[in-house]
């Protein structure tokens, strides 16, 4: 049997024979083809980039430019393992920075405000508290000092992961209290900053923002001394944007004019305005000076209703 294919400019005269023939070697095409796309998706899925931290040891990391944000506030990029390193801190949880001070040992914590999705460096946001500024500490921050005084080549160690909170994804917490892991969840995500501690609220609230299908919502109540205090303004204004997050500012001392936020320490009624309501999907994650947490949060929270077995603390 035979076959005419008509087109637009000629007749072709096809036999089974062919016809068959070329349908093979099209099928055959194609199979490759699929085969070698599973394949590759296949190898893309299971590629996994090799981590910088470990728990056990510290690591050197090399310190390759630093931004002066404003008057005492520095973001600080260090170089990992190599271009092809990711930091492997998980998200909720932090690092330690460690440095050797004037023959002292010091250790603080700090998050990045850079992700594993940013590959062969870590972004650290510092406020430098120099010397003879503040009167209850004339002799200012050890590390932000050392920080402030690193030359772009020079190292620092560093250490981790460490932290009792994970964020395991799509409202979802993992929390050791006590000696156990808790499960916490909350689609409602109440964030009490203060100061420098806003890091770890932007760390979770990143990681919720760049999957569109988490419908979590969040709720950033910002406390600083002042509003030229205020922290990584650029990377919450960048947040705005998106409908699932929601910011509201408190600030010891307020300018005479053009302050549209609260003034005065967290209390009560700044959480009830700017938080969600206690309930069952609702979460609240606080990071900042311990008189903050202990005095302004902790009882606030408790006396609006909200349950301790939802509340976290960096």
């Amino acid at each position: 049997q035979h076959y005419f294919i008509q087109s637009n400019l000629s007749v072709l005269y096809v036999s089974d024979r062919t016809m068959d023939a070329n349908i093979k070697i099209v099928a055959g095409i194609a199979t490759v083809v699929v085969v070698s796309l599973a394949s590759l998706c296949l190898f893309t899925r299971k590629k996994k980039r090799p981590s910088t931290l470990d728990p056990n040891k510290k690591i050197p990391l090399k310190l390759i430019e630093k931004e002066v944000i404003n008057h005492d506030t520095r973001k600080f990029r260090f170089a990992l393992l190599s271009p092809e390193h990711i930091l492997g801190l998980p998200i909720g949880n932090h690092l330690s920075l460690i440095a050797n001070i004037n023959n002292e040992l010091v250790i603080r914590s700090y998050t990045p405000v850079s992700s594993d999705d940013d590959v062969g460096y870590m972004d650290l946001v510092v406020k430098v508290y120099f010397k003879d500024v503040h009167p209850k500490f004339p002799d200012g921050g050890k590390m932000t000092q050392y920080l402030e005084g690193m030359k772009l080549g020079d190292c620092i160690d560093v250490r981790g992961p460490k932290g009792k909170i994970h964020y395991a994804g799509k409202g979802k917490y993992e929390v050791e209290r006590k000696g156990k892991l808790c499960n916490v969840s909350g689609h409602k995500i109440g964030m009490i900053a203060g100061g420098s501690g806003i890091t770890p609220m932007l760390q979770v609230a990143a990681e919720i923002l760049k999957h569109p299908e988490d419908s979590s919502q969040i709720y950033l109540l910002f406390a600083n001394q002042t509003p030229e205090d205020i922290l990584c303004q650029d990377i919450i204004q960048a947040m705005e944007k998106d409908e699932r997050f929601h910011v509201w500012y408190t600030v010891d001392r307020a300018p005479e004019t053009g302050w549209s936020y609260s003034t005065g320490f967290v209390s009560a009624d700044m959480i009830s305005a700017h938080l969600p309501p206690p309930g069952d999907d609702t979460a609240v994650m606080m990071c900042g000076p311990p008189p903050m947490i202990k005095f302004a949060c902790l009882p606030n929270l408790e006396k609006l209703g909200y349950s301790e077995n939802q509340l976290m603390v960096f």
